[in-house]
């Protein structure tokens, strides 16, 4: 199971903007950016489990998103979210797209990374 569909269509729906894939070693990983000043407010990968200290040989959907910094501590807490990946740790989470995290909460914290950079 993975939300990283469900990601896809909720930012379009709700956001009118469409992936973008900025890299061609990784042509899965999408980027979501404003349309206006081009600022990302999400970047949706698929990762090794490994890389994020989970023992199986498996990869993962995962999804970052900006945070503030008083909410980081209280969200790591929660089953299914991790220190960013690959990001500012101060300021961006890795959210699991496997179930672990509900899709509900998972639109209402890419709601919150769109306003903190738009």
């Amino acid at each position: 199971m993975s939300y990283k569909d469900d990601i896809h269509k909720f930012i379009k729906e709700n956001y009118n903007i469409e992936a973008d894939y900025p890299w061609e070693k990784t042509p899965d990983y999408s980027v979501f950016r404003h349309n206006h000043n081009k600022k990302w407010f999400a970047l949706v990968m698929n990762i090794e489990k490994k890389r994020l200290n989970i023992d199986i040989e498996e990869n993962i959907d995962i999804i970052n998103l900006k945070c503030p910094p008083e909410l980081i501590d209280s969200l790591r807490s929660k089953k299914g979210i991790l220190p960013a990946y690959h990001m500012n740790k101060e300021h961006w989470i890795t959210v699991l797209l496997d179930g672990t995290y509900p899709l509900e909460n998972i639109y209402d914290l890419i709601e919150i990374s769109y306003d903190l950079t738009k």
